[in-house]
């Protein structure tokens, strides 16, 4: 059995595997199989976690067509694997403070467990890791506090830095929740990859974008729809908090909403090694369940699996 790895550079698409028996010295069978990991959240309409369904509560459906759910898990307790990324731009400079210190909170009560891991990112002209993979909390904060604002904005950099250099690893999704917590306002001046090509790579990351803007004019901007964009086709969240003071419930929600999220593997009928984007569509049975999970995924290339 050779198993094709994507997770070192090219993560979060389906993982694609060959089976080869041989049948005396001629014959040969290859026969492809292919899962495809998904995490998701289920709410009511007044945006209440519903955590009680079962398997038989959902259909899935990849590019259209129905699927069989072959694993199914309510409540996800999987170790997390979360990257914060902060706006350290000139645009934030008068509400900074108040922002780290939120943000410490938030790494102090999310990183409950010694199987959980962070990283923390700066991003101004150019995205920077201020702190590696860890679990210790007071080493992020001191990297949080060490940030100082400055320059330019490189938002679509700092996502696809983080997705293709620290979210992916030598191990599938059944074994890790992929998030990134991105606090900024939206805007990007200084990227050298553009907003389809980070998201991209968060499609192949896997990754799972909670977004909170630093707007505070009172006006949504057109930075606040690109963060929206970025969370809902991650399966995500935007926030927008007016006030400063908000800013702590927002990042209380997204550490309540990591231990609220159902897990499901499935082997799509319609599976292909072409690079192909394949659409996710989740349904729930239950009146009034909204489902929230990423848009799709990246088939892999034959390239890949090698």
């Amino acid at each position: 059995m050779a198993a094709g790895s994507l997770r070192a550079q090219e993560a979060g698409k389906v993982a694609g595997q060959e089976q080869a028996s041989e049948l005396g010295d001629e014959s040969k069978i290859v026969v492809q199989v292919s899962r495809v990991p998904l995490l998701f959240t289920v709410t009511d309409k007044k945006n209440r976690f519903i955590t009680n369904l079962e398997k038989e509560d959902f259909e899935i459906y990849d590019n259209g067509e129905p699927q069989e759910i072959r694993q199914f898990v309510r409540e996800s307790d999987l170790p997390l694997r979360i990257g914060i990324l902060m706006d350290t731009s000139n645009s934030i400079r008068g509400r900074f403070r108040f922002e780290q210190e939120a943000a410490i909170e938030f790494i102090r009560g999310v990183l409950a467990q010694e199987k959980d891991r962070a990283f923390l990112v700066a991003y101004d002209t150019r995205a920077e890791l201020m702190v590696d993979f860890t679990h210790d909390s007071e080493k992020l904060a001191e990297g949080v506090r060490s940030m100082r604002p400055g320059g330019g904005t490189a938002l679509y950099d700092s996502i696809y830095y983080a997705c293709r250099d620290k979210l992916p690893e030598d191990r599938p999704l059944e074994e890790f929740r992929r998030a990134l917590v991105l606090i900024g306002d939206g805007e990007d001046n200084q990227s050298s990859v553009t907003r389809d090509m980070a998201l991209e790579m968060a499609h192949k990351a896997e990754a799972v974008l909670y977004t909170i803007s630093t707007n505070r004019s009172g006006m949504r901007q057109d930075g606040d729809k690109v963060l929206k964009y970025f969370a809902e086709e991650t399966g995500g969240v935007s926030f927008h908090p007016f006030q400063a003071t908000e800013l702590e419930q927002s990042f209380a929600d997204i550490a309540n909403e990591l231990r609220h999220q159902y897990f499901i593997i499935y082997s799509p009928t319609n599976f292909a090694m072409d690079g192909s984007f394949h659409k996710i569509k989740i349904k729930s049975n239950v009146k009034n369940a909204v489902v929230r999970a990423r848009s799709g995924y990246y088939a892999p290339t034959p390239d890949e699996l090698r």
